[in-house]
């Protein structure tokens, strides 16, 4: 069933143990060009942020981090591309769920026409998952209708933002004032241009609709610094373009002397499940 945005909401919450009630926890499942999805809840409501591993990996990634795929309330998308959307279908199917989407991604990703329950959402328009917030935000990326997103509960905010060809006043101004932030580090740029990649692969990445360098990262996470800043998660680094630990080393001496913990997403293996007090 289609929904235009505004506040909307589900049936009746389905409830969940892996974090204390009314506690922020996040946990990025994996991340990069051969799969993304983070785990959000806050005790009560538990949702994907896209779902681009098989639902198969997924479920085993989630009970990996003691998570019940049973418990999950929503699947929130960014955009439709495949290593966003992969388990989607069949996630839908086994644990019956709601996807959350633009009206552009909608109309690019035929697969989901059939699903019994989509909302279709505006960016800039706030809308809520059962006790979640959500505010989405438009941003630069080759896709139909892309989106990143903050999420809030009982006073937290955690940011979500990758995929980022460009950072844009309105990225900067949604990210601002969050306690933990996923954010793109695709590549080093020295390793993208002396690396194996095809010449317009390379200038795809980095285009204005592409990915972010790790100093372009470092320059965003500059601007939204705040004293509530407790974690960063380095998210979408490319495995041929960048390493962890050059991302990492970066970032360490840009923020040296800040309370900040940074740590990088990996595509093989899940975060610990953060959790805002």
């Amino acid at each position: 069933m289609a929904a235009s945005c505004g506040e909307m909401s589900l049936q009746p919450p389905r409830h969940s143990a892996e974090s204390s009630k009314g506690q922020l926890s996040v946990c990025v499942l994996g991340s990069g060009s051969r799969g993304n999805a983070v785990y959000v809840s806050d005790g009560i409501t538990s949702i994907l942020v896209d779902a681009g591993f098989s639902a198969r990996e997924i479920d085993r990634r989630m009970r990996q981090r003691g998570l019940d795929p049973a418990g999950l309330s929503a699947i929130l998308v960014t955009h439709e591309h495949t290593d966003h959307m992969r388990g989607i279908e069949r996630l839908v199917r086994r644990h019956r769920l709601p996807v959350y989407l633009t009206a552009g991604t909608r109309r690019e990703a035929t697969a989901l026409h059939h699903l019994p329950e989509i909302h279709a959402f505006d960016c800039g328009r706030d809308f809520r998952i059962d006790t979640l917030a959500v505010r989405p935000f438009t941003i630069s990326h080759d896709a139909a209708d892309p989106a990143g997103f903050t999420i809030s509960a009982n006073g937290s905010r955690i940011g979500i933002a990758t995929d980022l060809g460009q950072v844009t006043a309105l990225v900067r101004e949604h990210l601002r004032g969050c306690r933990l932030l996923i954010v793109e580090a695709n590549h080093d740029p020295d390793m993208l241009m002396n690396g194996p990649y095809p010449w317009f692969l390379k200038q795809r990445i980095r285009s204005r609709t592409g990915h972010l360098a790790n100093q372009e990262t470092g320059r965003l996470l500059a601007d939204v610094l705040h004293p509530g800043l407790e974690r960063v998660v380095l998210a979408h680094l490319s495995e041929t373009n960048n390493t962890p630990e050059k991302a990492l080393t970066e970032m360490a001496a840009l923020f040296a002397g800040t309370p900040v913990n940074f740590e990088a997403a990996s595509q093989a293996i899940p975060t610990p499940l953060l959790t805002l007090a």
